[in-house]
């Protein structure tokens, strides 16, 4: 292999690692940007949960008492209420999600959860449960086996309990009944909206939509909308053009920010945190108090009496704190290094970057949590 070709083959090599690190930090406009009208709606309803083995409800839980007299009159079965035992039931809250598109017979996942002081949910069945949107309409109907994935087994010393034994899933446990009325494709115009406003992604999109099909049918609305005209030749297919709309991609831009929990001792830092020159200096504190007694006895044969002398002891015990200057434009790698060479605990960056906030330095968002 002659030079030419070696140095052919490691130029392409490079060029080819520059567009695979573009694309790794490109997006696609459909994870950026959901289109108007295309989302999710959500459904409740209340349902009882039964077959537990003694650990539903008691029976001062009078709603569950209630519901299942109700049922059993609804059934034929006339049954006195002072006489019903519900430990075997549950009253429960049935929770879904109604996705975009969805037509009648088709099933989604719902989850189920305990609202009265039953103990473990697990081998229950939930009986037929009507699940209603916001209108008040009846959307999709719920029934089956709940999938608890937790345990809780003890008695009056201990118990042993794994992940929430009061909350299940149903997966594919409701039939839609009822569709959304939405008709998609009947307009010329469709407007996306970002999940993220920014003004500078939004600018992105539209370049990036009017380059790849060489005309100007996106504009921006405001920093959250982007409005697409549909060509002449996606009128009848509108579909095929949402869908080579979406796979587009672009880098979004983001707001500096810095996220701190201080519950937690979590920190998350945005690639674009800068701050300006800045010395910082932090210590530790620790103040360290300790008692003891000193019994202090008579002599021999004496009439005197034994007298406890309480003793306290404080010791003050302040780290040194080492002056960091950190230049101004630092990146957030440089930030990290200069703050790691003072021994700053998470809690510590935590007071520092409030700090350093307060006095002006630092150019992007503090978010606490």
């Amino acid at each position: 292999m002659t030079n030419l070709t070696t140095k052919l083959l490691i130029a392409l090599m490079l060029v080819s690692g520059m567009f695979l690190a573009v694309n790794a930090e490109a997006s696609r406009i459909k994870e950026l940007a959901q289109l108007e009208g295309v989302r999710a709606n959500q459904l409740v309803g209340y349902g009882l949960v039964v077959g537990l083995d003694g650990t539903g409800d008691s029976a001062g839980t009078r709603f569950t008492v209630q519901s299942l007299v109700n049922m059993m009159e609804r059934l034929g079965v006339a049954v006195n209420p002072a006489l019903v035992k519900v430990d075997n039931v549950a009253a429960v809250i049935v929770t879904a999600e109604l996705p975009p598109f969805a037509r009648a017979g088709s099933t989604i996942d719902v989850s189920v959860s305990s609202i009265g002081d039953a103990d473990n949910l697990a081998g229950g069945t939930l009986l037929m449960t009507p699940l209603n949107a916001a209108d008040g309409n009846v959307y999709a109907v719920a029934q089956g086996p709940l999938v608890v994935g937790s345990l809780a087994f003890g008695g009056k010393a201990a118990t042993v309990q794994k992940n929430h034994p009061t909350s299940g899933r149903i997966p594919g446990g409701a039939f839609v009944e009822r569709e959304v009325p939405y008709v998609f494709g009947d307009t010329d115009n469709l407007n996306y909206r970002l999940k993220n406003s920014d003004f500078t992604t939004v600018s992105r999109m539209r370049d990036a939509v009017n380059q790849h099909f060489g005309s100007s049918l996106a504009r921006s609305l405001d920093a959250g909308q982007l409005a697409i005209q549909v060509p002449p030749q996606f009128r009848d297919n509108v579909v095929a053009f949402v869908s080579e709309v979406e796979q587009l991609r672009i880098t979004p831009d983001t707001i500096a920010r810095i996220v701190v929990n201080e519950r937690t001792g979590t920190i998350v830092m945005g690639e674009g945190v800068r701050i300006s020159t800045v010395a910082v200096s932090h210590g530790n504190l620790s103040l360290v108090i300790s008692e003891s007694a000193r019994v202090s006895q008579p002599l021999p044969l004496s009439e005197g009496q034994t007298v406890v002398i309480p003793e306290t002891e404080i010791e003050v015990i302040e780290e040194m704190g080492n002056l960091v200057v950190m230049e101004q434009g630092v990146s957030i790698g440089d930030v990290a290094s200069a703050l790691n060479a003072i021994g700053a605990t998470p809690r510590d960056l935590i007071a520092i970057f409030q700090a350093i906030k307060a006095s002006g330095a630092l150019y992007a968002d503090l978010v606490v949590l």
